[in-house]
């Protein structure tokens, strides 16, 4: 049997694969502190939970429009005028299988042979490989930690072509927890317009933001800038609903119509009743999100100060999400025993056989300095996970 092309230029979730073993060392018997997946460690609020058993209780469990009900489309639109001061009409809405999904339609949509599609790295590890899916061309741009990572004007013009179709940018960011400002946000809006290339704007982290930072949506410095653009978001991070699988975007309408029947043949609609849970999560109470983050910058503030006490590791202050991203590679070149340690996913595999902690290799990430860690998950684990990380760092000669 032979399979099509398109599956030899990818490869499996770095994260899903980092869990998946320290999920299968747990069973074993082993004891793993588990920093590997971004995902609250939150329960989805009672009264979420609620909607989605209301909507089972009163049948409605059938197909729905496509693109998503009217009152989830409805409730999405005052979300993006309440919160980014962004105004768009149904059909510029599209509700898909969660954020990732929403990505692939835009990909779909969007991207073909011959296209370059620029992505800043560190980068969520799956937009490459949805690029590569789509025929066209990832063209990766290596942004500096001095600089918080930004992606500087200056940066983006040196990979500007032709051929550039597309910026895929991710603020707050996974892996790094930084987020873009406004003035670094409008430039690149400027040479957009300039250009005439989309912006697919990640904005899934938006909500999960610490000291004091403001999201800024870079859809709202003016039509020229919003009609070039596709905002992606969700439900999973801000209300702990990962496994709901709900995510939406909007955008100028030809692309939503074509995103739209592109999912129509894949998945049709999002799950009828996490469309009615959707709807009560961006609806009702909020009182949940102050709690949650003020859990997550305690343990923000903790990781970040012990990742730079230990020796060879710096660590930037994350200003959203729910990641640290410390730079190790002072250790490259260290064994412990005949184990070498050369990279981040010797180091980050090291981690978890040795000290049985989960991580991921910054190398998933596009830098191959950085192992990536979630503090999504109890102090306690964090303290003990830390704790075994130092011990394992010091074990190495």
């Amino acid at each position: 049997m032979r399979l099509a092309e398109r599956t030899k230029s990818i490869k499996p979730s770095p994260t899903l694969s980092m869990n998946a073993k320290a999920t299968a060392l747990k069973a074993a018997g082993e004891d793993i502190t588990n920093f590997g997946v971004g995902e609250p460690d939150f329960d989805t609020p009672e009264n979420i939970k609620e909607a989605a058993i209301r909507a089972l209780r009163e049948g409605f469990t059938k197909y729905t429009a496509v693109g998503g009900i009217d009152e989830l489309k409805t409730a999405i639109i005052e979300k993006f005028k309440n919160d980014n001061d962004l105004s768009y009409e149904k059909a510029e809405i599209l509700v898909s299988c969660g954020a990732k999904h929403s990505l692939y339609n835009i990909a779909e949509a969007l991207f073909g042979p011959g296209d370059e599609i620029i992505i800043p790295a560190p980068y969520w590890v799956t937009y490459p490989d949805q690029v590569l899916l789509n025929d066209a061309k990832p063209v990766i741009v290596t942004t500096d930690e001095s600089n918080s990572f930004q992606l500087t004007p200056e940066l983006l013009k040196e990979k500007l072509s032709s051929k550039t179709k597309a910026l895929i940018l991710n603020s707050p960011s996974n892996p790094t927890g930084l987020a873009y400002d406004r003035n670094t946000l409008e430039m690149i809006a400027q040479m957009a317009v300039e250009h005439d290339f989309y912006v697919i704007s990640d904005e899934i982290y938006e909500k999960l933001v610490y000291d004091g930072f403001k999201h800024v949506s870079i859809a709202s410095f003016g039509e020229e800038i919003k009609e070039r653009t596709v905002v992606v978001n969700g439900l999973s991070k801000s209300h702990s609903m990962t496994g709901w699988r709900l995510g939406f975007t909007a955008g100028p309408k030809d692309i939503t119509k074509a995103m739209t029947n592109i999912q129509s043949q894949s998945t049709s609609n999002a799950t009828s009743i996490v469309q009615k849970a959707a709807v009560e999560a961006l609806t009702g109470p909020q009182d949940f999100l102050p709690e949650m983050m003020s859990e997550f910058d305690k343990r923000r503030k903790y990781m970040i100060q012990r990742l730079n006490t230990m020796d060879g590791v710096s660590c930037k202050m994350p200003v959203g999400a729910f990641y640290a991203f410390p730079n190790m590679s002072a250790h490259y070149g260290k064994k412990h025993g005949d184990r070498a340690i050369n990279n981040s996913l010797e180091l980050s595999t090291y981690f978890l056989e040795h000290a049985k902690v989960a991580t991921v290799p910054g190398s998933a990430f596009g830098d191959d300095k950085f192992i990536r860690l979630s503090y999504a998950t109890s102090m306690d684990n964090i303290q003990k996970g830390l704790d075994k990380i130092e011990k394992a760092l010091a074990d190495l000669t």
